[in-house]
């Protein structure tokens, strides 16, 4: 399971950058982590609260980006804790993301399949997909 997790987030596991559980490292970082805990956290949210604005969504992802870019372009070092919250952060924005990713994916299959079709036929199929 770790090895899936580790190809999925493309993570690095540094055990610098990672938690560690009863003398076990974690298979992915703390940032990873976090992000992982918010996808999980965001899907429910999602389904039982809604999906924040595309602005809002976008507020949320720049923090990890933020930190991510300071590290990178300076010798700042976050700890595991800010990195753990940054991810979880972005991992809630990503679940939102593919909430707009996918709507506008209905949107635009719509927009061509009513060339094609009888307008009304396709504004009751988009109605429930969407």
């Amino acid at each position: 399971m770790g090895r899936f997790l580790r190809i999925f987030f493309g993570c690095h596991a540094r055990a610098d950058r990672s938690f560690f559980f009863r003398g076990r490292q974690f298979p992915i970082c703390a940032r990873c982590t976090g992000e992982l805990i918010g996808i999980l956290c965001g899907i429910p949210i999602a389904i039982f609260a809604g999906y924040a604005s595309f602005p809002i969504t976008l507020l949320l992802m720049v923090p990890l980006v933020f930190d991510g870019f300071l590290q990178l372009l300076t010798s700042y070092e976050s700890k595991n804790y800010r990195r753990l919250i940054t991810g979880i952060l972005f991992g809630i924005a990503f679940v939102f993301m593919l909430i707009y990713y996918y709507r506008a994916c209905i949107t635009i299959a719509g927009a061509i399949v009513r060339l094609f079709m009888t307008p009304e036929k396709v504004d009751r199929a988009l109605e429930l997909l969407l």
